[in-house]
């Protein structure tokens, strides 16, 4: 039986509680938040932030909380902001989720118990080779964890809870932000960054120890509607033109060696339908398009297109919209433009004990927007891994890691606080 450090069991205890509560957003929904079950996390979140003594702590009518932990210093450093999201995916369900602690594992295949069909097995999972010997938590197989991003509140709540704990560790104001709705490309639609008031932020929703992210991809939205030509079956010939099989044409032409998802990796983009229903009269499908390079993303539309206007050579009476939204952009545009952002975030870690790792994100995070919204914000890691699927997973001990460089952070005006322990 593993023997827990008192923080490693009250981030254990935070985490499980919020990976109870399901808060899958829905990208067909038109409110904000899109589900309103996402507003029962920002009602505890709030309630813990006030029990730390973080007075002005309070949820929105959008369902973001904000929160400020007050400088206790007179240096001037720069506000700084740090941001989770309380949403998951919709790719997998969040009801019912019953999070299982794996104790002190050993590289052994951990089969989850409400489905032995879902199973994490090393080879599959590189990074459980840094985890011998840690405590590693699933769901129980029928459900997404969680982890993904509320392994990032629990790091921030617990780095909230070091500094108001802590007054003797000088440091400036801190600003939290939760918000919904990031996993459906809406996290920041209704963040108020003048109510705010932070210089820079640093979202905490990565993958493996020790990374930092100031990367990710550009992305945009297709939606894509084939008007065919209806026509009773009977007496359908010469005259029907199904939009169903015009779009599964399109389907079967998108390329299968390149431009995919499931074989693409590093830098390079892709093409991803994401979802296709339709009758013969009219088809809907909607696509995700995704590259570093914003030329490359312009590119891979025009791609796509073009084998829209190729199928439809076969279905000549039969017509198309083709609808492209932005979604966001590499944020690396930015922070290239704030280079101290960066620094500071790797000093950080450094002074976490941890190595940082410098990396992109092949996806995106509300730093994405928020950088271009005025915010500087690149991504900390949380210690999520296996994002959007039954095989989520996190660590105790790295999510222990994971809030170091956080309640390091705003310290930095006060450097004799070398390491926080």
């Amino acid at each position: 039986m593993t023997t827990y450090t008192n923080k490693q069991q009250k981030l254990q205890e935070r985490f499980i509680k919020y990976a109870k509560i399901d808060t899958q957003s829905n990208a067909d929904s038109t409110t904000c938040p899109s589900t309103l079950k996402q507003k029962n996390l920002a009602k505890v979140l709030v309630d813990e932030l006030k029990e730390i003594d973080i007075e002005d702590a309070h949820m929105d009518n959008y369902g973001y909380v904000y929160a400020t932990i007050l400088a206790n210093t007179n240096k001037k450093v720069p506000v700084i902001c740090f941001c989770s999201h309380m949403d998951t995916s919709p790719d997998c369900s969040g009801e019912d989720v019953k999070p299982i602690v794996h104790e002190n594992y050993q590289g052994e295949d951990l089969v989850l118990p409400d489905d032995r069909s879902i199973i994490l097995k090393l080879g599959d999972h590189p990074d459980l080779k840094d985890q011998i010997g840690n405590d590693i938590i699933t769901a129980s197989g029928t459900t997404l964890l969680g982890a993904d991003n509320k392994a990032g509140l629990a790091a921030i709540m617990e780095a909230a809870a070091f500094l108001t704990h802590n007054n003797h560790i000088k440091h400036g104001e801190v600003k939290i932000l939760f918000t919904p709705d990031e996993e459906i490309g809406r996290g920041v639609d209704k963040a108020d960054l003048k109510k705010l008031g932070a210089d820079f932020a640093y979202t905490v929703d990565g993958e493996t120890l020790g990374s930092i992210e100031d990367e990710t991809f550009s992305a945009d939205g297709v939606k894509l509607i084939i008007h065919g030509v209806s026509a009773h079956p009977g007496f359908a010939k010469g005259k029907m033109e199904s939009a169903i099989k015009a779009m599964g044409d399109l389907m079967s032409a998108l390329p299968k060696d390149k431009l995919t998802p499931e074989t693409t990796s590093g830098k390079e983009g892709f093409i991803h339908p994401v979802s296709f229903h339709g009758q013969a009269e009219q088809a809907d499908a909607q696509f995700i398009i995704r590259d570093f390079d914003d030329d490359l993303l312009k590119a891979h539309e025009t791609t796509l297109e073009n084998l829209v206007k190729d199928v439809l050579k076969s279905y000549p009476n039969s017509t198309y919209e083709f609808k492209i939204t932005e979604q966001y952009r590499n944020m690396k545009k930015v922070l290239d433009k704030y280079p101290q952002v960066i620094e500071n975030g790797i000093e950080a870690i450094k002074r976490a004990g941890i190595i940082p790792k410098k990396r992109s994100i092949r996806g995106g995070t509300d730093g994405s927007r928020l950088s271009f919204m005025g915010l500087p914000c690149p991504n900390i890691f949380a210690g999520e891994h296996a994002f959007h699927g039954k095989q989520e997973w996190v660590s105790v001990q790295d999510m222990e890691k994971a809030d170091k460089p956080l309640s390091i952070l705003p310290v930095f005006g006060k450097r004799e606080a070398n390491v926080i322990n």
